[in-house]
């Protein structure tokens, strides 16, 4: 296995993207445990907080941060964008070797950062970790994660890894290729594993959140599933064909049933049922609005990226201005 260049600089550089909501409760637990995880390790390190539009005191809490810790960088966006569009953000800004993508509630083991680098200078380009348990989640969370990656490699020609989220390490041409990439939907997950690059899996546990519970509500996660199954699967659609070809089938069976009883002489069999009638008005109906509603959703898509709006705004910088380290 062919092993990555060598940096420019003779040492490697090491960037990591740490998108936050609402985390100025924890953020300063979380960076000391990543500074003392770093201090073991022999790379040159930026870290880059992107402040994704909070309303509680995590920009007051990432400005201390900066102003103690040089390698310190900060992104504020002018709104909340979502999770996503705040990974991007710190990704567009990458110019190091090699970009780690994590969140910063300390679910995420500072202390696999070692392995990732190790198994990124073997020579794969992406590094993804896969959450072999999920403290503190609940059962419902634990379930709906679980069908929601089972269903979606079902129907999508791109196959994800089972708790495999955005805990990662990227090389850098996996970065440029991500810019390459302008979806406004954007599914990180789906999009990486689309690109192919050579990839090693490293297991986690993850851990309990240091302070406060998850930002990812349930529309949150709706959104999430719809922008996966949306953007990498046209199932829907042929499951519209499917229903459609199905009750052209029907159609055909019961005007052959009918016919048979015409030839037969048997009249008295054709007096017409109310109920029946309205429940195959009601099944076809529903059928064609589920089938305009999903073409719908396809076409809400096409004309939101059309439209080619960006996925984020920066409203400033701070810390660190140079995020390559060059």
């Amino acid at each position: 296995m062919q092993a990555p260049a060598a940096p420019a600089t003779g040492r490697l550089t090491v960037e990591i993207i740490v998108p936050c909501y609402n985390e100025g409760e924890g953020i300063e637990g979380f960076h000391n445990q990543l500074s003392q995880s770093l201090e073991k390790l022999p790379y040159a390190f930026i870290i880059r907080y992107v402040n994704d539009g909070s309303t509680d005191r995590t920009a007051e809490a990432l400005a201390g941060i900066a102003a103690r810790d040089e390698r310190v960088g900060i992104i504020e966006l002018s709104r909340n964008f979502g999770h996503q569009a705040a990974l991007s953000a710190g990704l567009d800004a990458s110019q190091a070797d090699a970009t780690i993508t994590m969140d910063g509630d300390g679910q995420h083991p500072v202390e696999m950062i070692g392995e990732m680098i190790a198994a990124f200078a073997q020579g794969f380009d992406i590094v993804l970790m896969q959450r072999r348990e999920d403290r503190g989640a609940s059962p419902f969370k634990r379930l709906t994660s679980e069908t929601f990656y089972r269903g979606l490699n079902l129907i999508a020609d791109t196959r994800l890894v089972p708790g495999a989220a955005d805990f990662r390490l990227l090389s850098r041409r996996v970065v440029d290729g991500l810019r390459e990439l302008p979806e406004h939907h954007r599914f990180l997950r789906g999009m990486i594993a689309w690109m192919g690059y050579r990839t090693a899996i490293l297991p986690y546990s993850s851990r309990e959140r240091l302070v406060g519970r998850s930002k990812y509500s349930l529309r949150k996660m709706l959104r999430l599933a719809m922008d996966a199954t949306f953007s990498f699967s046209l199932v829907p659609l042929y499951l519209g064909v499917f229903l459609g070809i199905l009750f052209i089938g029907l159609g055909v069976a019961e005007a052959i049933y009918v016919g048979s009883l015409w030839l037969g002489g048997r009249y008295e069999s054709l007096a017409p049922g109310w109920s029946s009638l309205m429940f195959m008005l009601l099944i076809v109906g529903g059928t064609l609005s589920t089938i305009l509603g999903i073409l719908g959703i396809y076409v809400g898509y096409i004309f939101q990226e059309v439209k080619r709006r960006p996925s984020y705004f920066i409203r400033s910088k701070g810390g660190r201005s140079d995020p390559g380290g060059r």
